[in-house]
C-alpha cells in the first residue's frame, strides 16, 4: 500500500506543510484529516483520549500510533514504557524523530513474543479489525499479547445515528446487508491515493457480545459527544 499517511506526516514535520489528507468512501461524502491534528498535545485531545491515557498503565502498546502523540505523552509525562506501532513506515520514522524510544513498522496481527499491560487503540481503534468476522482473531491476538491483569483501551463509534429512526427510536437495517459499521476507505494526499482498505466502526453492544464470546470482560468507560465511546476490555481468568 502506498504510504499516503506517512508522506503527509513527514511533510508536516519537516516543512510544516498543512496540506490535508482526503478521505474517500463509497458510502459517504469525502472528508478530510487536517495533518496538524495528528500532532496534537494532551490539552488538544478529546476527553475520550485523555481518559484512555489516564487509565494506561505498565508496559503500553500504542496500536496505529500515527505521528506518535499518545505515545509521547505516556512516555514523557507518565514515564511509561511504550511500544508504538503503525503500518505506515513514514509515520514510524517521524515518531522516532519526535523522540519515541520504541517505534516499530509492523501490523498488530504480526506482532509476536511481546507482552503488555495496556493495549491502546484510539482514534476509532477498532478500525484495524476491518470486519466483524475478524473479531475472534483480534481477541485471540490480544490475549497472546497481554500480561495477566492486562487490558485493552479502545474507542469506536456507533454509526446507527446515520440511519432514519422510527417512532420508537429503532432503526431498520437490512438483515441481508453487511454490518453497518463495516466500511471501506481510501486516502489521498497531493493527488496520490492509497488502495481501499477495510475499517470497522463497532457499536458497544456488538463489541461487548464479541468480547464475552471470547472470554473478555467489556466495560463502557466514557461516552463522547457524537455516538463515540471508550471501552475497557480484559481477559477473564480461566
Amino acid at each position: 500500500m502506498k504510504d499516503t499517511f506517512g508522506k503527509a506526516i513527514s511533510a508536516y514535520y519537516h516543512e510544516k506543510d498543512k496540506t490535508d489528507i482526503e478521505v474517500h468512501s463509497p458510502d459517504f461524502d469525502d472528508d478530510i484529516i487536517p495533518v496538524p491534528y495528528l500532532f496534537r498535545n494532551y490539552a488538544e485531545m478529546p476527553p475520550l483520549e485523555r481518559k484512555a491515557l489516564q487509565l494506561a498503565t505498565g508496559r503500553v502498546l500504542d496500536v496505529g500510533c500515527g505521528a506518535g502523540s499518545h505515545s509521547l505523552y505516556l512516555q514523557n509525562n507518565k514515564k511509561l514504557e511504550v511500544t508504538a506501532i503503525d503500518t505506515s513506515a513514514g509515520a514510524i520514522e517521524i515518531s522516532r524523530l519526535r523522540g519515541i524510544n520504541n517505534a516499530l513498522n509492523i501490523d498488530f496481527f504480526n506482532l509476536k513474543d511481546e507482552k503488555f499491560d495496556t493495549i491502546l487503540m484510539l482514534m476509532n481503534g477498532s478500525g484495524i479489525i476491518g470486519k466483524l468476522r475478524n473479531l475472534d482473531k483480534f481477541f485471540k491476538k490480544a490475549k497472546e499479547l497481554l500480561n495477566p491483569g492486562g487490558k485493552i483501551l479502545l474507542d469506536s463509534s456507533d454509526l446507527s445515528y446515520l440511519f432514519d429512526r422510527d417512532e420508537d427510536g429503532g432503526i431498520w437495517i437490512d438483515s441481508e446487508a453487511a454490518y453497518y459499521g463495516e466500511l471501506e476507505f481510501k486516502v489521498t494526499y497531493k493527488g496520490e491515493s492509497s488502495d481501499y482498505f477495510d475499517w470497522l466502526y463497532i457499536d458497544f453492544q456488538t463489541l461487548k457480545f464479541a468480547a464475552e464470546s471470547n472470554n473478555f470482560s467489556c466495560d463502557l468507560i466514557k461516552e463522547g459527544e457524537h455516538f463515540d465511546y471508550l471501552a475497557e476490555l480484559q481477559p477473564l481468568k480461566q
